[in-house]
């Protein structure tokens, strides 16, 4: 955990000239919520500062209804592959795993191009990719697909749950529960959309917003970025980041997502229905789209009673907030997808600590 000494003492120090402001920060990827924990870098802020969690996590935002779908699919006797974070994410259905434990083929893959070769070396069973992801991994989903399509590979298709993450940052300021002053964007969706997509939020709604890198030197710099932008009344977009992000983003990356996907509305836990924020298999292709080819609908579904990871992924609450946080809900018996997933804030929580413990800089 970063303590104030060695390498970061110099940024922590610069982080005292605005101990005057008062200031929340959304992080708003699931990699920066661990690294934030990871570090302690919640204990080395201004005591006005403070830095919430947001709809970063795909697997948490994943809508319970989706996962009910998936189960469904697998329990009929569709081989059902997906990533391993989605395996053990509860529905009314139950999990994955549950519906693997009780026979159903359901297997975990580490790229959408590992459920296609299922489908190339098994002809004679039907696979199904259940699609979790933003724009990171949108591309490569897209040109999954376009290989499937190409090679007429018959026995494969999607259960697509893939949405971008803009259009519910600005939910997030336009609702304002959240009191958000300042974003820091997340870096691996950056790479592919650029920094330039986040320029209406920030212009629009005056939230300063930095993407950043993920080491404890990035965020602590970001940090500072952002409130150096608030202390002079600035609403920019600017880059921590710039190894690795550009302002344009990869152009190429940005064509493959909307080659084989259309934008429509599509419901985020916590956040519910939002406008043009999710992207679903062209009509053309529909013959690859699970819910076509099986002639089914991903119904909604309430969340478990009592969990309030729909609240932490939309800034309304802290892990610690939550009745079940630490008790009836962990890693080992998550009652939420914000305790299951690698990228979870109540995770993240669980695993470091949050807001329990302080370091005066």
């Amino acid at each position: 955990m970063v303590r104030g000494d060695g390498l970061y003492s110099g940024l922590i120090g610069d982080l005292k000239r605005y101990s005057y402001i008062k200031a929340t920060i959304m992080e708003v990827c699931g990699t920066h919520t661990m690294a934030i924990s990871r570090y302690g870098i919640r204990s080395l802020l201004p005591e006005g500062v403070r830095l919430i969690s947001g709809p970063g996590c795909p697997v948490c935002v994943t809508e319970p209804g989706a996962i009910s779908t998936a189960v469904q699919l697998a329990e009929s006797g569709v081989t059902l592959v997906t990533f391993g974070d989605m395996m053990r994410v509860p529905s009314a259905r139950g999990s994955l795993y549950q519906a693997r434990a009780k026979g159903a083929d359901v297997r975990i893959a580490y790229s959408p191009l590992d459920a296609l070769n299922i489908a190339v070396n098994n002809k004679d069973i039907s696979v199904c990719f259940f699609a979790v992801g933003f724009e990171t991994t949108i591309p490569g989903i897209s040109f999954t697909l376009k290989r499937a399509i190409e090679e007429g590979i018959d026995n494969f298709s999607m259960l697509t749950s893939l949405r971008t993450i803009p259009p519910a940052m600005e939910v997030i300021v336009k609702t304002g529960e959240a009191g958000v002053d300042g974003f820091i964007a997340p870096g691996h969706v950056s790479t592919i959309i650029g920094s330039e997509a986040y320029r209406d939020i920030a212009e629009k709604y005056g939230v300063p917003t930095v993407v950043s890198g993920f080491s404890a030197g990035d965020i602590l710099t970001t940090v500072s970025m952002i409130l150096d932008m608030i202390e002079s009344n600035e609403s920019e977009v600017r880059i921590q980041y710039e190894h690795v992000v550009k302002p344009e983003g990869n152009i190429k990356a940005m064509k493959m997502m909307y080659e084989y996907f259309n934008i429509y509305d599509i419901a985020w836990r916590g956040l519910g229905i939002i406008e043009k924020s999710g992207l679903k298999i062209k009509e053309e292709y529909s013959a690859i789209d699970a819910l076509c080819r099986y002639d089914i609908e991903i119904e909604e579904e309430d969340e478990p009673e009592g969990c309030l990871c729909g609240d932490v992924l939309a800034g309304r609450a802290i892990p610690p907030d939550c009745s079940l946080f630490g008790g009836l809900c962990t890693p080992s018996k998550p009652v939420g997808p914000c305790m299951v997933s690698s990228e979870g804030s109540c995770a993240a929580y669980y695993k470091y600590g949050g807001d329990r413990v302080r370091y005066t800089i």
